[in-house]
């Protein structure tokens, strides 16, 4: 009876190629705040890719500058400018509707930009203080250079920063804070992974067009500052791009965010009921808790071991890179192969959410940071013996430097694209909105250049307890690992606590 019972169990119905494609297709209600919210990233990416490549050539090519100078940048200037930030959003987001806090805070860099192109850039020998620095210089030891780099070309330091916000504010907050209001967890779970796909196309574009916009100095008449040119095309498509993200967004705000099929209504009416807290409530709220420390653990650590070997890297890049277009130009390289290399990242990246679950997908760029940086600095420390080894490539010690470290910083960066940003956004879904909305600018705008701004803190100490960057290499390989180290615990502490909150939510 069992035989003949198995034998007349229906076999399952095998689905077409076609059919599978259609599986794989969104719903037309998915469609319609997906497209627009990829749209909007690309916009987002492509304008950071531009802005990360321009900070750098300005700030490390600058007169009498170098790498050397971005630890302070980051410390002294960058993390004070994103604690006021987080101050100035609260108050925001307590006075202000969040479509209007989206405006406030976009507009003011896009204006910023343009000026520092038309007007800032063509008058810098008029602005910058030259002689007094040197002056000033002339009174001081030689330990006070780097700081005095940054009052000497401070123009450029606003630019390092407005850069670097625009990272932490608009891509990491702003974007991501929207992206959660309009999906859902188990949407989260299938598009984050993918999500960024279309949007890292833009590093592949973007990188091409600031080695385009770098090679434009070859057919320049004599006479013309073939930077200054430069930077006024890189801003213009940073203008541009700018305002397409903004159209996007209000487009969303008209069409997705009132369509009872794409965002619960009544989930939205809720959010309005806002409680208003200072920023000292605030900070306390986010003491109190686990979770948001646990995240704040997680950005902290990638923002310090990705400072740690970066400006490292940066140091070489300089030394074998020292004209600003061909900084530049290598630069946009660099940005279109970790584009291409992020866009196979992410393909993988959402198998392994599906096959090994949030916790296992959080591992992953601690890993690959661990074991590249390590590897850089091994090649640092160990240099003479990769001395033959550059000789049979037909390169040099310093080339293979400069090499090695943009493949430390491919790697890291496209996990942390493709992996990172996707669970660190998920493990925001589950919490209540104003845990969410406080608790994000909390950990994105703070929590980000103070992982930068402790990297380089480091560095400085380092750097005057044993008298360069290179003789702090083997202190700098070890930190980076005990910084892994914790990386994981917490990584591991939020795994736990976010299966507990998807748990909670779902009863």
């Amino acid at each position: 009876m069992t035989s003949n019972a198995s034998l007349a169990a229906p076999e399952p119905e095998k689905k077409s190629f076609l059919e599978k494609v259609k599986q794989m297709i969104p719903p037309a209600n998915e469609r319609k705040k997906l497209l627009p919210l990829g749209l909007m990233f690309f916009c987002i990416l492509f304008n950071y890719t531009i802005l990360r490549d321009t900070k750098d050539v300005l700030m490390v090519t600058a007169p009498k500058s170098g790498a050397e100078v971005i630890p302070f940048i980051k410390t002294y200037v960058n993390l004070p400018t994103a604690i006021g930030f987080t101050a100035v959003y609260s108050k925001l987001c307590d006075k202000l509707e969040q479509k209007d806090v989206f405006y406030a805070c976009t507009i003011p860099f896009l204006v910023f930009f343009a000026l520092f192109a038309a007007i800032i850039y063509p008058n810098i020998n008029m602005l910058h203080p030259h002689a007094f620095v040197d002056t000033i210089a002339s009174h001081l030891p030689m330990g006070f250079s780097a700081p005095l780099a940054i009052v000497r070309n401070w123009s450029f330091a606003i630019f390092y920063v407005m850069a670097e916000m625009w990272g932490s504010v608009v891509a990491s907050l702003l974007f991501w804070g929207f992206a959660n209001e309009v999906t859902t967890v188990d949407e989260a779970k299938k598009y984050y992974p993918l999500f960024g796909m279309g949007a890292n196309v833009a590093l592949i574009f973007s990188g091409q067009y600031v080695k385009w916009v770098s090679s434009l100095r070859s057919s320049l008449p004599p006479g013309i500052d073939p930077w200054g040119v430069s930077l006024k095309y890189l801003m213009g498509a940073v203008i541009a791009s700018g305002s397409a993200m903004i159209g996007l967004y209000s487009y969303m705000q008209r069409t997705v965010m009132t369509d009872p099929n794409c965002v619960n209504q009544e989930k939205k009416v809720k959010k309005k009921k806002k409680e208003k807290m200072g920023l000292r409530e605030s900070a306390k709220l986010l003491v109190n808790s686990p979770y948001i420390r646990d995240l704040a653990m997680l950005v902290v650590s990638y923002g310090m071991c990705i400072n740690i070997v970066e400006v490292s890297w940066k140091a070489k890049l300089k030394m074998a890179y020292p004209n600003p277009n061909d900084y530049s130009a290598f630069m946009g390289n660099f940005s279109s192969v970790t584009g291409a290399v992020t866009l196979v990242m992410m393909l993988l990246g959402r198998s392994i959410f599906q096959k090994f679950g949030w916790r296992k997908a959080a591992l992953v760029t601690p890993s690959m940071i661990g074991v590249t940086g390590l590897a850089f600095f091994s090649l640092q420390l160990f240099a003479p013996a990769f001395a033959p080894l550059a000789a049979s490539l037909g390169t040099t010690p310093l080339m293979l430097a400069v090499l090695a470290g943009a493949a430390q910083n491919i790697l890291s960066k496209s996990s942390k694209y493709s992996l990172f940003d996707p669970c660190k956004e998920m493990a925001y879904i589950p919490l209540d909105q104003d845990l969410k909305t406080k608790g994000k600018a909390a950990v994105e705008v703070i929590g980000n250049p103070l992982g930068k701004s402790g990297g380089s803190l480091i560095q400085q100490l380092l750097i005057f307890a044993v008298g360069s960057l290179a003789m702090a290499t083997p202190y700098l390989a070890v930190i980076l690992g005990a910084l892994i180290f914790g990386w994981f615990k917490a990584a591991n502490s939020l795994a736990s606590q976010f299966e507990s909150a998807m748990e909670e939510g779902q009863n």
